[in-house]
């Protein structure tokens, strides 16, 4: 077999080293552009686990790597005037040029052929002479640009800007340095990666960059005017240069990473931002998947196909946990007045593959610091022993939540004419029952017409009205949950199937006509809605009064105007349903008009001790519809007409709308908005795990968090969680028996799952404490 690797850094080595060991009788030959003792950067990071991988795949060069590593367990934060210090991570740093020398050494043992100095044009006729062409080439990849039109990359460059420096400043930590100058912010990301030798990342945002004067500045002026900004952290070392220039991120997706038999490995195929690890790691990582390709498949086609196949959900899993890292640093002054104990945990979760429950095992003493931190802010509560942040209450007006646990608005498709029956009262009942703080809901329609399905409940009638009383009298009785009711009109998304029959697909029989912001149907099948014209808005305008003075009556505690999903309201907002030429269309001021009205003249008529909250679609997923700005406008807007919390979901505005699904994926957009907009929010979105909530209240990213499907699979799902946590949770003497069984069971289960977690964390791989590696300094 003959294989050429383009590109002599650690991660075409390091395939060239794992082959050459599997096919002793490979030739393979590895073309690199520069000098071999040539580094473009500092150090490199690499976790406990991913040496783990690499001894496992070759103890040589892993030998190699830990007898030349500074090896460091904590990270640090320095913020204004506080230092949190975050154990139980388990980083080494090594050199670059050391790593290059290390498995250049290790391919010259095993035979490979390794041609510096040597610039390859990747022909048709080069390919053919080799059996396999990997491009490890990097970012500006000469592979992947002379093939555009086939491997189809997309490239963000990200607005930021950032410049990797070396220093001899010792540090005993993976740490992260704010720093606020007359100019702007800074941040700086550095780590040790040898004795006396440090990387220094810096990032600043492009005003600042600009203010500064920076781009006018040279490679060692710009050096020096950091070594002042940084004075107090650098204490005299001062900042090395090696190519440090000045340059914003450019988050790299390939369509495809394989043609015949070139593959594209590392940076030339996917780039993942430097807040979450070293894109060496991220690279080697990518050569040992493409060598497991070829181990199990033998050879190239299926090992290609294999290697891209299953290789691709891991990195687009990091390449969105890195978007995700990357946004928290460019909106940096989103988090900036926290304090700073808050803004510390935000950081450490920033990227969600770090949750409350991992850091409560690895640094408890820091979780109990963000417990106290939360329960201060709350009256009452107890700061010497804290509840988890889940659990503690939330005032909204005159209504107190036992906790901070809600249960998504679902619809259930089940009702006759508007009517709730005996299944409504069993869930609804059921959920309240079940411990939640906040029990929503499905969206329920103010008129017939303004029905999604001929399943939709409503409240419009005295039936109706009788019905919810009963619902909302039991929920009262049997538990501490509130309930909320969302009023909603479905818009050009009404008279369409059952959701089991065909989600949003109009009705073939029993249709009723649909009004919309503009005659745009949903799907080109749908019926065209009528534009709604004055007449129809005083009309929908009485009717959501008409349902929320029904509403008061049957004693909800707390009500939500519904303008998301593409409904009514939501067509009124988004551009892309919305192309009026009237006062209500055109600006988002214009297209604010109507969604304000029917909110005003809903609070007048709810009684004024009472909260109310609007949902809304903070992005429609879709070019040319909501932006975050917009997302975070209305909500102002929203506010300032007197709404308590803003329920952020998103999308479902146009079938044409491309969501990035992933664990909490709507949480960002709360995020922005409850700290820019300065206003409560609820987030919800693929939210399954009491973790994942604690860690999103305790960031400050949300005040209430939903769950849908984690309370239709588990209608005890919080009272499990206040189990698990060693909450006291109010359970009816009916249920009390099963309680206090759940709080035994929960003590060994916590234990059991501890000791798996610890028994599951990758070896320490230091040869001895950073303290021997600062004295043979």
């Amino acid at each position: 077999m003959r294989i050429a690797v383009i590109g002599g850094g650690p991660a075409g080595l390091y395939f060239a080293i794992l082959m050459k060991k599997w096919r002793r009788e490979a030739e393979i030959t590895v073309f690199e552009r520069n000098r071999p003792d040539d580094t473009f950067g500092f150090g490199v990071v690499f976790s406990d686990a991913t040496l783990d991988i690499f001894e496992r795949y070759d103890a040589e060069s892993y030998r190699a790597i830990t007898e030349n590593f500074a090896y460091w367990d904590d990270i640090e934060i320095h913020f204004k005037d506080s230092v949190h210090r975050i154990g139980g991570n388990g980083f080494c740093g090594c050199s670059r040029q050391t790593l290059l020398v290390l498995l250049q050494d290790r391919a010259r043992e095993l035979g490979i052929e390794m041609r510096f100095q040597t610039e390859v044009d990747v022909t048709p006729d080069f390919c053919a002479g080799y059996d396999l062409v990997v491009g490890a080439d990097g970012i500006n990849s000469r592979i992947r640009e002379a093939d555009r039109d086939h491997f189809l990359p997309e490239v963000d460059l990200r607005p930021n800007r950032f410049t990797w420096l070396g220093s001899t400043k010792p540090l005993d930590a993976f740490t992260f340095f704010f720093r606020e100058t007359e100019f702007g912010k800074f941040i700086a990301h550095t780590y040790q990666y040898a004795p006396g030798r440090s990387t220094w990342v810096i990032e600043t945002d492009p005003e600042t960059f600009a203010r500064a004067g920076l781009d006018r500045m040279d490679e060692d002026a710009s050096a020096r005017f950091l070594e002042g900004v940084f004075a107090e952290e650098l204490a005299g070392h001062p900042l090395i240069t090696n190519r440090s220039l000045w340059r914003q991120f450019p988050m790299i997706r390939t369509r495809r990473w394989c043609k015949g038999n070139v593959v594209l490995m590392g940076d030339a195929k996917a780039t993942a931002h430097f807040s979450i690890g070293s894109g060496t790691k991220l690279a080697m990582e990518d050569a040992i998947a493409l060598f497991d390709a070829f181990r199990a498949h033998g050879t190239v086609a299926p090992a290609l196909a294999a290697y891209e196949t299953d290789r691709r959900d891991e990195v687009e899993r990091t390449q969105h946990a890195a978007d995700v890292s990357l946004v928290w640093f460019e909106h940096l002054d989103r988090f900036w007045d926290m304090d700073p104990r808050q803004f510390a945990f935000g950081l450490m979760t920033r990227s969600k593959a770090i949750t409350y429950d991992n850091l409560r095992l690895r640094a408890p003493d820091f979780v109990a610091t963000a417990d106290r931190m939360f329960a201060e802010g709350v009256a009452g509560a107890d700061t010497a022993r804290p509840r988890p942040p889940l659990f503690q209450p939330l005032q909204l007006r005159g209504m107190t939540l036992e906790n901070r646990g809600v249960v998504s608005p679902m619809c259930m498709y089940s009702a006759e004419d508007g009517l709730p029956n005996d299944w409504h009262l069993v869930h609804y009942g059921a959920r309240a029952v079940g411990g939640a703080g906040l029990v929503y809901t499905e969206m329920v329609c103010v008129a017939p017409d303004a029905r999604i399905t001929p399943g939709c409940a409503g409240l419009w009638s005295d039936a109706q009205e009788a019905a919810w009383t009963r619902i909302v009298a039991f929920a009262h009785a049997h538990s501490k949950a509130k309930i909320c009711l969302q009023l909603g009109h479905a818009g050009r998304k009404g008279a369409t199937k059952l959701m089991w029959e065909g989600m949003d697909r109009p009705l073939k029989d029993g249709a009723w006509p649909v009004v919309s912001a503009s005659p745009i149907p949903y799907y080109p099948e749908s019926q065209v809605p009528a534009e709604l014209d004055r007449a129809g808005m005083d009309r929908i305008v009485a009717e959501f009064v008409a349902a929320t003075e029904r509403g008061a009556r049957a004693g909800f505690d707390m009500l939500e105007m519904h303008a998301a999903h593409g409904y009514l309201l939501a067509s009124f907002l988004s551009p892309l349903t919305n192309t009026r030429s009237d006062e209500f269309g055109g600006s988002l001021d214009n297209r604010l008009r109507f969604p304000l009205r029917v909110f005003t003249a809903m609070r007048t008529a709810w009684p004024k001790e009472k909260p109310m909250a609007v949902r809304i679609s903070a992005t429609d997923w879709a070019e040319g519809g909501i932006s975050e700005a917009d997302s975070i406008a209305i909500a102002r807007a929203f506010a300032e007409a007197g709404v308590d919390l803003v329920d952020v979901s998103t999308g479902q505005t146009s079938p044409k709308s491309r969501p990035t699904y992933g664990r909490m994926f709507q949480t960002s957009y709360s995020d922005a908005i409850r700290n820019e907009a300065d206003v409560k929010t609820m987030c919800v979105g693929n939210i399954t795990s009491a973790d994942q909530m604690n860690t999103i209240l305790a960031a400050g990213r949300a005040d209430l968090v939903a769950l849908g499907r984690p309370h239709l699979a588990d209608p005890s799902f919080m009272l499990k969680a206040a189990a698990w946590y060693g909450v006291d949770a109010y359970q009816p003497p009916q249920y009390q028996p099963g309680k206090d069984q759940a709080m035994r069971n929960a003590v060994k289960e916590r234990s059991d799952f501890e000791t798996l977690k610890i028994a599951a964390k990758p070896k320490r791989h230091a040869r001895g404490s950073f303290d021997d590696v600062k004295a043979a300094e």
